[in-house]
């Protein structure tokens, strides 16, 4: 063998360049001045890696690299040393977050399982201290529309890839997410794209640009597509609950009424028998052994919240508990419910702050319609909060079926309604002419 063909035969045996984990290396190192120059950069970077988790998309060294920590740590050494204000919003939804983390703070100390409850802990609150920072320093409209634009690019980018994979497959495999994330399952990936349809919504809204607007209705579709194909019956009904608002809250209903009318018997027909007779044994889940488990499990939950006080702490899917609280003490199962996950692991009191979370963020969605109605310049505050409550809507109903009380998308959106509701009562309190007044009686933003 000759030399040149040696060293030939060399280079077709090394393994490709992992040109998905340099690309990202690159995209994280290069925003590092960025962030350190506005912390505004940092939350949309940190938003980005958590939510896509792009490194899970390579095959090599980026798949395990600690990208979040040094996005993380590089926005608030940001927010230490900016001259912009560093107080958190004073509202009523800030209040209530603060509250949720303290109290599982106190919960943690009275953990069935100290130690994986620590773990867990660790997990959670690095997700509560982003979600802080975002409801810091995300303040101005742009700012808002940009984080918009990063969490529907990072998801949607799951549905046009997992739309796409159930096209081609004529919808007989199922559409997965990221391993490793918090939507790598199916069901978690079904409810995450449920969520992010009416952003897309939101940002064809307020686009003059007819590309966007075509792109934006494609990601829509395939989106829909993808949650179809990730055969989640949860899933399924939050498509249902998420809809059926977005058609309540549309000016048309004729119009929108007959799309859905015309498009959902498309897309159902488009589903192999094995996708239907999946979706049918949602009314029968007495012979369900996943439905009865779940069931089970929120038994369990229950029980244990009504013997401590402060629940049972983190981690508490395990034998020696199921075998005090739960009906069936074999079935071992997770809460598979952010409501029942919150009542095992923190109790009555730690269920009712994250309803009052919920419902408190509901409300001020409600009053951003309301104080937005009429006055150009608001318009797009008005679609956003009509939009956020339906993605909020479609949560909360896929919710129920998941663990998923500390998905860290929830928590964004949330931001995104505490700083929607100040800058439209910030434009109201300097407008140079007088306003329409809502009908309902004006309320003090927050």
């Amino acid at each position: 063998m000759t030399g040149s063909t040696a060293h030939l035969r060399h280079i077709n045996d090394c393994p490709p360049l992992p040109m998905r984990d340099i690309l990202v290396t690159l995209i994280v190192f290069a925003s590092l001045p960025l962030i350190v120059r506005n912390p505004v950069n940092g939350v949309l970077m940190w938003v980005w890696i958590s939510v896509m988790n792009p490194h899970t998309q390579g095959w090599g060294f980026a798949t395990t690299f600690p990208f979040a920590m040094i996005v993380g740590v590089a926005t608030l050494f940001s927010v230490a040393i900016t001259r912009q204000p560093k107080t958190l919003p004073a509202s009523n939804i800030t209040f209530i977050l603060i509250a949720f983390i303290l109290w599982m703070n106190v919960t943690t100390l009275f953990a069935i399982f100290p130690e994986a409850s620590m773990v867990q802990w660790g997990k959670v609150m690095k997700i509560m201290l982003m979600s802080l920072v975002t409801m810091m320093v995300i303040r101005t409209r742009e700012d808002i529309q940009r984080m918009v634009w990063v969490l529907t690019l990072s998801l949607g980018f799951y549905g046009v890839k997992g739309g796409i994979f159930t096209v081609r497959s004529g919808g007989q495999d199922r559409v997965w997410g990221p391993v490793g994330t918090f939507i790598g399952d199916n069901n978690s990936l079904a409810l995450a794209l449920i969520m992010t349809i009416p952003l897309m919504r939101y940002l064809q809204q307020t686009t003059d640009r007819r590309w966007v607007w075509h792109a934006l209705t494609a990601m829509m579709l395939l989106s829909a597509l993808a949650a179809l194909g990730s055969y989640s019956r949860g899933g399924l009904l939050a498509i249902g609950a998420m809809v059926i608002y977005m058609w309540l809250q549309s000016h048309n209903k004729l119009v929108t009424g007959m799309l859905i009318m015309l498009l959902t018997p498309l897309a159902l027909l488009f589903m192999p028998e094995r996708w239907s007779e999946r979706m049918d044994s949602i009314g029968d889940y007495q012979n369900d052994g996943s439905a009865l488990g779940r069931i089970n499990a929120w038994h369990m939950a229950y029980n244990l919240a009504r013997d401590r006080f402060f629940g049972g702490g983190y981690e508490v899917s395990e034998a020696s508990v199921f075998l005090l609280y739960a009906p069936d003490p074999k079935a071992i199962h997770a809460a598979h419910s952010i409501y029942f996950q919150a009542l095992g692991e923190h109790g009555f009191v730690g269920l009712f702050i994250y309803l009052l979370l919920g419902w408190q963020t509901w409300r001020s969605a409600s009053w951003i319609v309301r104080h937005s109605e009429g006055i150009a310049d608001l318009a797009w505050a008005g679609h956003l909060a009509r939009m956020m409550q339906a993605s909020l809507a479609g949560f909360a109903v896929g919710g129920a079926f998941l663990s998923l009380l500390y998905y860290d998308v929830p928590y964004y959106l949330i931001a995104v309604v505490v700083a929607t509701r100040i800058e439209v009562a910030r434009y109201r309190a300097q407008a140079p002419v007088a306003l329409p007044t809502p009908a309902l009686t004006l309320e003090r933003a927050r």
